[in-house]
C-alpha cells in the first residue's frame, strides 16, 4: 500500500510504525472472508481491507477523523483472525489499536458515548468498583425505564451470581516436589464474575508441582482500556504490574507467569511492544512478557496428571479469539481435555468470534447479539454435554444466548484430575458418558487427539 505521509508525521515514532505497518498491506483480500463484520455486513469498510484505507486516510489527514471512520473502527472486534488468514502478514493488531488511540486523542464522543466509556474504564479493571456496581446493576434491572440506553446492555448483562471473594496476596504451596514457582495473574473483571476460575487453577496447578503466587500490586494487565484507545490508563495498569512481578523475581524468582484469561494472556505476551519506547520499562516489560504463559500451555509442560476417574463427557470446546489468534494457542487446550478423558469437539466456525471482545459486547450491543447467536447456534449443532472455553467474555457471552453454563478448561482439568465439579455444573443434568475404550494392544501407542499428544509432552 502506497502512503504519503510527510516528513513530520513519520518524525513521530508511532507514525512511523503504522506507516511501515500500512506499507505491508497488497490487499489480497484472503482477511475478508474471515472477518466477522464483512461476513455480517458485506460492507468493505467493515472489512479488515477496508479499514486499513479508513486509517491510513485517517492518520495522513490528522487531526479529528471523520464519523463515518470512527463507526466502522469501533465496530472492529480486534479478534485477529484477518492476522491468522492475511498471506502478507499485515500486524492489524497494532494498527487498529494505534487507530483507537488516535480516535481517542482527537474525536469527541457524544455526551452518553463518553460516559459509557469513561464507567467502563474507570470500573471493569478495578474488582471491588465491579462488584459495587454490578450490585448496582441488579436495582437497576428493576426499573429499566430509569437506565440510560447506552447503559442497558450492561445492565441487561448482569450475571446471577456475583463473587465477591477476591483473590488476596498469599503464595500458595505445592503438593509434593517442587516442579515450578509462577506467579498467577488474579485479573479483574474475571474475579467478580468467577472466582472458582482462578481457585481451580490454584489447585490445578498446586497438583502438579506448582507454588502459586498471588503477587501484591499485580493487578488488571491494561488489556481492556488498551483496546478502547486509552494507551496511557493502560500502560499505568500494566506498569504497576509488572513493577510488582519484577520485585517478586528480584526477591525470589519465578519460573512462569501464569494467565488463564485469554484476552490478558495476549496483552501480557506483548507488553514488549506496549513498553518498546520507554528507556526504563522496556527491559523489564520484555522479561515479564516472555514469561507469560496461559495456563494450558505450563500444563502441557508439567505433563498432566492422569484422570481420577475418566469423566468421558462430550465437551464442544470454543477457542477464544485472542487465544486462538493472538496466542497461537489452539492445540494445548484440546490436547490436555483429551487427555483428562472428555471426547473433545470443535465447534463449527470455529475461527469466528462470538462478539464478547473485551468490551465489545457492552459498545456494540447490536453486532455482538448476532455474533453471540449465530455462535450459540453453531455450538448447540455439536450436541455437547458440557461447552468449554479459556476466556471469560466468552463464557458469559455464549452462555447468554446458550441458554446454558459454560465452563472453563481448568475447572474441567482440576475436576477430573481430583477437584470438585464445576459449581456451574450442579444441578445441570449431564447424559451417562459412554463406556471407556477398550484398552490398546500393549505394543501400540495411545491414541493421539489431531495428531499432537506426543509432542506436547501430554502423554
Amino acid at each position: 500500500m502506497r502512503t504519503e505521509f510527510t516528513a513530520a508525521q513519520l518524525a513521530d515514532p508511532e507514525i512511523a510504525e503504522a506507516d511501515r505497518i500500512l506499507q505491508t498491506c497488497v490487499h489480497y483480500g484472503f482477511c475478508t472472508n474471515t472477518c466477522p463484520t464483512y461476513v455480517l455486513t458485506r460492507d468493505e469498510n467493515e472489512s479488515p481491507r477496508g479499514r486499513i484505507d479508513l486509517i491510513r486516510a485517517m492518520l495522513e489527514a490528522g487531526g479529528a477523523p471523520d464519523p463515518r471512520t470512527v463507526h466502522h473502527l469501533d465496530r472492529c472486534l480486534s479478534c485477529l483472525s484477518c492476522m491468522t488468514t492475511c498471506a502478507a502478514k499485515v500486524d492489524y493488531a497494532h494498527l487498529i489499536d494505534r487507530a483507537r488511540v488516535h480516535i481517542e486523542r482527537h474525536h469527541r464522543r457524544p455526551a452518553a458515548d463518553r460516559l459509557a466509556r469513561w464507567l467502563l474504564a474507570r470500573v471493569l479493571p478495578h474488582p471491588r468498583r465491579f462488584a459495587l456496581a454490578l450490585r448496582a446493576g441488579r436495582l437497576a434491572r428493576a426499573v429499566p425505564r430509569l437506565v440510560p440506553p447506552r447503559l442497558r446492555p450492561a445492565v441487561e448483562m448482569m450475571p446471577a451470581r456475583i463473587d465477591a471473594d477476591l483473590l488476596a496476596p498469599a503464595v500458595h504451596p505445592a503438593e509434593g516436589r517442587r516442579r515450578r514457582r509462577v506467579a498467577l495473574l488474579a485479573g479483574c473483571a474475571q474475579q467478580v464474575l468467577n472466582g472458582d476460575i482462578n481457585r481451580a487453577t490454584i489447585r490445578l496447578l498446586q497438583r502438579h508441582g506448582c507454588e502459586v503466587v498471588v503477587v501484591a500490586g499485580a493487578g488488571c494487565c491494561g488489556s481492556l482500556t488498551l483496546h478502547m484507545g486509552r494507551e496511557g490508563d493502560a500502560r499505568a495498569s500494566a506498569g504497576a504490574t509488572i513493577r510488582a512481578w519484577s520485585r517478586e523475581i528480584e526477591a525470589r524468582g519465578l519460573d512462569a507467569i501464569v494467565v488463564n484469561a485469554s484476552g490478558c494472556g495476549t496483552t501480557v505476551k506483548d507488553y514488549a511492544h506496549l513498553f518498546a519506547r520507554d528507556g526504563g520499562m522496556a527491559e523489564p516489560a520484555r522479561r515479564i512478557a516472555g514469561l507469560a504463559r496461559d495456563v494450558s500451555e505450563l500444563l502441557v509442560e508439567l505433563g498432566l496428571n492422569p484422570p481420577v476417574a475418566p469423566k468421558g463427557y462430550r465437551v464442544a470446546y470454543h477457542d477464544p479469539c485472542s487465544m486462538q489468534h493472538g496466542q497461537k494457542v489452539a492445540r494445548e487446550p484440546r490436547a490436555l481435555l483429551t487427555a483428562a478423558g472428555f471426547r473433545v469437539v470443535d465447534v463449527p466456525e470455529k475461527h469466528f468470534c462470538c462478539g464478547s471482545a473485551g468490551t465489545y459486547n457492552l459498545l456494540q450491543p447490536e453486532m455482538a447479539e448476532r455474533l453471540g447467536r449465530r455462535k450459540a447456534e453453531h455450538v448447540a449443532s455439536t450436541d455437547p454435554d458440557i461447552v468449554a472455553t479459556g476466556n471469560i467474555g466468552c463464557m458469559v457471552q455464549i452462555g447468554r444466548h446458550l441458554g446454558r453454563p459454560v465452563v472453563h478448561t481448568v475447572e474441567l482439568l482440576d475436576w477430573a484430575t481430583g477437584g470438585p465439579m464445576p459449581r456451574a455444573l450442579e444441578g445441570v443434568e449431564l447424559r451417562e458418558p459412554p463406556p471407556p475404550a477398550e484398552p490398546a494392544e500393549a505394543d501400540e501407542p495411545p491414541a493421539q487427539p489431531d495428531g499432537a499428544a506426543n509432542d506436547l509432552g501430554v502423554w
